[in-house]
């Protein structure tokens, strides 16, 4: 595990199941309808119950680069936080992930969430690449938690061990000068 403080605020990276994470709220790398299929959504959904697509489906469709939340069922966090990050075209690209990072950490902040832990969003169906996610999630993590934010904690919770040493990279690479 990796890990680092912005202005008192602590930064990690754990590879593993993102639905385990016992923190306040999880992002859910969603299409802009909401409809939880596979990937980070379809593992929700099964650990967390239907209920949660039911909630998020009544709030969609909504903006791609947007987010909305929702309760987190049978999961341990208290929300799910649904980052529109493709339309359901299943596409993506860095200003999409961009926008629903900086929406998803809105959100959190609206919410008055203390924790909050991430996907690679964009890199499962989305095929967008994982270095490149990386490195455009934590810099807006980063300055995010450099302004005005009730977070105190968030986490890169990451699957696969190639996603994990990604944003391991990305984290180190763009912590210098921090």
């Amino acid at each position: 595990m990796k890990e680092l403080e912005i202005k008192g605020r602590r930064v990690r990276v754990v590879k593993g199941d993102i639905t385990t994470y016992e923190g306040e709220a999880i992002v859910n790398a969603a299409n802009n309808r909401l409809l939880m299929g596979g990937g980070v959504a379809g593992a929700i959904k099964r650990k967390g119950g239907k209920v949660i697509e039911e909630e998020a489906v009544r709030k969609g469709p909504i903006p791609v680069g947007s987010a909305v939340e929702t309760s987190a069922g049978n999961l341990r966090a208290r929300y799910v936080i649904h980052a529109a990050v493709m339309g359901m075209d299943f596409k993506t690209d860095g200003e999409k992930i961009r926008k629903a990072t900086r929406s998803s950490l809105e959100k959190a902040k609206e919410l008055g969430i203390k924790s909050i832990a991430f996907p690679a969003l964009g890199t499962g169906v989305g095929g967008f690449p994982l270095k490149e996610a990386g490195k455009i999630m934590w810099e807006e993590v980063k300055k995010h938690l450099e302004g005005d934010t009730t977070l105190e904690e968030v986490v890169f919770y990451l699957y696969t061990p190639e996603a994990y040493e990604e944003f391991s990279k990305a984290l180190e690479e763009g912590s210098n000068g921090t």
